[in-house]
């Protein structure tokens, strides 16, 4: 589809890759703009076909498993096909997209549809306000600021949220973040700018995205059996700099992030601006003396910087989130947010369960649940922001090594216990860079492992220490999702509390 502009959705016929939440939001949309909106999934349980009724009652074709061929519904590409949107998760090489490309379809993802929309969106608004159109200004679609990287995407995509709020600005977390993006674009609500969260697969299918300014946060293998190797995974995650019009967001402790803006194609006269944890230098934000600065967005920024906020108004103030802080205040300063609404959002910003997640004290040990550190750069993460450390890990691996990991966190660690289906490739990376760290092997997969790894780190534990929950790999062994593990987590440290208080009363 390229930059092409769809001047007319009318009686076009499109095939809707999968029946998820983006999915459904580009059906219904498409349907609701005239278009011949064919939806199709290899899956046909109870949850699909309740899904597919709803779509078939709105005149949506659903085709569900098997097909009367014996062709899967999701790899056939029905017929007449002009246009194929994808939902994030399928592949690059599914056969629906092989047959596509043999007929010269394009594919494209939820969120290209939704930059496509953003005229037509503000089209429906002035008509459903009773707008007299021509006679009227024709008002801008709000800009998008961007956000991705292999981990802190949805941290930084609400901190930039709260941070445009406190502007007083009319403005929404959507994208990967959970809103799907397609719904905000023809929703009644007007806003301003909008924080939008963007995966690798997302930014995959969306070659037309152009945005005001966009973050890249870091780096890591990740995704790896979807892209099919590293240079893929970076180029999707590069494609969000692509035509950025004010600024470029860049890592400087990642020289990969930084690279991905000297590949970029932008507007010309926008900047790259990088963030670090240590002094910045111009056209940079960092930290000084436990005081966030900006020396990117300030009259002669090689003498001149400007304070933003405090150290202690970022929550949790990890490193990793003060870094996912300043790419925040970065993406908001592009966008002219005075230095007080900076402050005012990171000081109203809570972050969401199970990410770096005070839970309580116990016997003067710390228990933090960071059950969202699904992979192994989370997870080093996480284990940078405390010490000594009693580390509980493990699950799926999802093919990931873990020796750069543990080699980097084996000064910190008191011991560990490891649980989960892969838990022998920690226990060995542990054996061969911190054979001097206790380690105790769970050997269960069950749910009620979590309370048996909270025990057994709390016999590990000194006072002082920190119980950390930062598994580096994801968690469908043993639970539904990394919130139910969390979750386990939360209530095994509760258990171990109320056995203390009974112990001491």
């Amino acid at each position: 589809m390229g930059s092409r502009q769809v001047t007319s959705w009318q009686d076009k016929n499109i095939t809707v890759a999968g029946l998820g939440v983006s999915g459904i939001s580009a059906a219904r949309a498409l349907a609701g703009l005239g278009a011949v909106v064919t939806v199709v999934d290899n899956g046909d349980g109870d949850a699909h076909r309740a899904r597919a009724a709803e779509l078939q009652a709105q005149g949506i074709t659903v085709r569900l498993g098997r097909l009367a061929d014996g062709g899967q519904a999701g790899e056939v590409l029905p017929e007449g096909t002009e246009l194929v949107v994808t939902s994030p998760g399928w592949k690059p090489d599914s056969p629906l997209f092989q047959a596509a490309a043999a007929v010269g379809v394009d594919v494209v993802g939820d969120v290209e549809i939704a930059w496509l929309l953003r005229e037509i969106g503000q089209e429906l608004r002035a008509a459903r306000s009773g707008g007299t159109g021509a006679a009227e200004p024709r008002k801008a679609p709000a800009a998008w600021l961007a956000v991705t990287g292999t981990n802190g995407k949805t941290t930084t995509t609400q901190m930039l949220a709260s941070i445009l709020k406190a502007a007083g600005l009319r403005t929404a977390a959507v994208g990967n973040i959970g809103t799907p993006i397609i719904d905000v674009v023809l929703g009644e609500q007007e806003y301003d700018v909008l924080a939008v969260e963007l995966s690798s697969y997302q930014l995959h299918w969306a070659p037309s995205l152009r945005v005001h300014s966009a973050a890249v946060l870091n780096l890591a293998p990740d995704h790896l059996d979807w892209h099919g190797s590293m240079e893929a995974y970076a180029a999707d995650k590069g494609r969000i700099y692509e035509g950025n019009t004010i600024a470029c967001v860049y890592n400087v402790a990642d020289p990969a992030t930084e690279n991905l803006v000297m590949e970029a194609d932008v507007e010309e006269g926008c900047r790259a601006i990088g963030f670090t944890l240590g002094a910045p230098g111009p056209s940079m934000l960092g930290v000084v003396d436990g005081i966030l600065v900006d020396r990117a967005f300030v009259e002669n920024r090689q003498k001149n910087a400007q304070e933003l906020a405090e150290v202690s108004d970022v929550n949790p103030p990890a490193p990793h989130n003060i870094a996912n802080a300043l790419a925040a205040a970065a993406l908001a300063r592009a966008f002219g947010v005075e230095p007080r609404a900076v402050r005012d959002g990171l000081r109203d910003f809570r972050p969401d369960a199970h990410r770096v997640a005070y839970v309580d004290e116990v016997d003067s040990v710390t228990y933090i649940d960071d059950s969202k550190a699904t992979n192994t750069h989370a997870a080093e993460a996480s284990l940078a922001a405390f010490e000594p450390v009693v580390w509980i890990a493990g699950g799926l691996a999802k093919g990931a090594t873990f020796d750069e990991l543990v080699r980097n966190a084996a000064k910190r660690l008191r011991g560990a216990v490891l649980i989960g289906a892969d838990r022998a490739l920690i226990a060995e990376a542990l054996a061969r860079h911190a054979p001097e760290v206790p380690v105790v092997d769970l050997d269960r997969t069950d749910t009620g492992a979590m309370l048996a790894a909270v025990r057994e780190a709390a016999a590990l534990a000194e006072p002082g220490d920190t119980v950390l929950l930062a598994p580096a790999c994801a968690s469908m062994d043993m639970f539904a999702n990394y919130n139910k593990r969390g979750d386990a987590f939360a209530d095994a440290v509760r258990e171990l509390a109320a056995e203390n208080a009974a112990d001491t009363a």
